[in-house]
């Protein structure tokens, strides 16, 4: 097995750094283990995370923003599962509850057309399996307990 031993100056892992975080929001774990692949020291590293925030390539509570817009609008995440993502990239509560406000928008409208279109594809008859399946889904994706279960109960009697 052959393993890339690249060497990077300084200047050369900024720039790719730089570059890496313009490309896309990212959060200080994502980059020092990037930094970490290119064989960088913790000196190197902490110096170009340090220079990243400066010039504001990086910046967590944007990123986290965004994570969380995304992962709403685009996946139809719930806030547990967004709060557990963020929890996982070592985002601060802090920022975290900062960016669970980006999910307010439409919150139990988005839940309800998620259930419903949900529902729709659940071929089983039997009533309690739909329950459950339903309840699964919409858990794995990270919505709330109790209001998964207000939903089921809306939908499935």
């Amino acid at each position: 097995m052959y393993f890339s031993r690249a060497t990077y100056t300084l200047d050369e892992a900024r720039s790719k750094i730089e570059s890496y975080c313009a490309y896309q929001e990212r959060c200080h774990k994502e980059v020092r283990e990037k930094l970490l692949k290119m064989n960088m020291i913790p000196e190197a590293i902490d110096q170009i995370i340090g220079h990243l925030i400066q010039e504001n390539y990086l910046n967590e509570e944007r990123f986290a923003k965004a994570f969380a817009r995304g992962k709403y609008h685009q996946k139809s995440w719930g806030r547990v599962r967004i709060r557990m993502e963020l929890k996982q990239r070592e985002i601060s509560e802090y920022i975290i509850r900062e960016a669970l406000k980006e999910t307010e928008e439409g919150y139990e409208e988005r839940l309800h057309a998620l259930a419903l279109k949900r529902l729709e594809q659940i071929r089983e008859r039997n009533p309690l399996k739909r329950k459950k399946k339903l309840a699964d889904y919409l858990l794995y994706r990270g919505w709330e307990t109790h209001l998964v279960y207000e939903k089921l109960q809306e939908l499935i009697d």
